[in-house]
């Protein structure tokens, strides 16, 4: 089982949205991490052959996805960030009706439902009209029926978008168990998400993969440390403009700054473990006046 992805390129007039990206997946789940206008979505949608590249391949198990056509969609699950539903149908009838549009026999699909349902926790709201369900309902939904055909690529385009905590776990927790014999590759700019449910991380900006390995391997990859520092509350401002500041504990006698620095910021600082969420920060944060992203999709 092998998706591999070689020079792919996607231009949009002027702008490059996905810059000759390399990449092999195998089995596992794999988190595309990058704020918002990285090039995630692109890439997810040439990866589902909902977008043809401006260049570059990507190859199945050594064959083109795209003259494959059906043969590959066939292997896909793909649950975009927002995904069309029909209001009036139930969850029952909307999963029945795109196991008709994914080809599956009415004998077959109405076990998978029933399964697909009891897998997402869905069951006792199967008779729930769509416009009825709640944002995580609707997603268990959305995953559901990208599960329908047992595929063995499932695409998740900001599963967790607008969710709950509670939520958000438990739908990580159905992305483990969904892992086993397929690729999962998981898009999010929630940097918790990906560090719970991801063997494999890509850190994603400017349409190019920046780094790429374990959560451990992406710690160690950071160029920044980690200091702890307590300053009076008149410093705080000049520390927000000058570095990177992650965290910001209000204090009787000022302020405790978690900043990402390679040096230490000032002579009493005392260096800390540095987490996931300051490894993004260091490679797509910025100080204070500063903007993420360039309009990219």
């Amino acid at each position: 089982m092998e998706l591999k992805i070689t020079d792919l390129t996607k231009d949009f007039r002027k702008t490059r949205a996905v810059n000759r990206v390399n990449y092999t997946f195998h089995s596992g789940v794999y988190g595309l991490l990058g704020v918002n206008g990285a090039g995630k979505t692109t890439l997810m949608r040439m990866l589902t052959t909902l977008l043809n590249p401006t260049s570059g391949a990507v190859i199945w198990d050594g064959q083109d996805v795209f003259q494959m056509d059906k043969d590959y969609r066939r292997l896909l699950g793909y649950l975009p960030q927002d995904f069309g539903v029909y209001p009036d149908f139930t969850v029952q009838d909307y999963l029945m009706y795109i196991a008709t549009l994914k080809g599956i026999k009415p004998a077959v699909a109405k076990t998978r439902v029933e399964e697909m349902l009891h897998l997402t926790g869905m069951t006792q709201f199967k008779g729930k009209k769509m416009k009825a369900l709640s944002g995580g309902m609707k997603r268990r939904a959305g995953i559901a029926q990208a599960v329908l055909n047992d595929p063995k690529i499932l695409i998740l385009d900001e599963p967790t978008a607008g969710l709950d905590p509670s939520e958000r776990i438990r739908f990580r927790n159905l992305i483990s168990e969904l892992a086993a014999d397929r690729i999962v590759l998981l898009s999010t700019h929630i940097v918790s998400d990906v560090e719970s449910a991801a063997g494999q991380i890509i850190l994603m900006k400017d349409g190019e993969f920046l780094v790429t390995g374990t959560s451990d391997e992406i710690i160690a990859s950071c160029p920044d440390r980690v200091w702890i520092c307590k300053v009076p509350k008149e410093q705080v401002l000049y520390c927000h403009q000058t570095y990177r500041v992650s965290n910001v504990k209000t204090l009787s006698s000022g302020a405790e700054l978690r900043i990402l620095s390679p040096e230490a910021p000032m002579s009493d600082a005392v260096q800390e473990e540095t987490s996931l969420e300051d490894v993004f920060l260091s490679y797509f944060g910025e100080k204070s006046g500063g903007e993420d992203g360039n309009g990219m999709v």
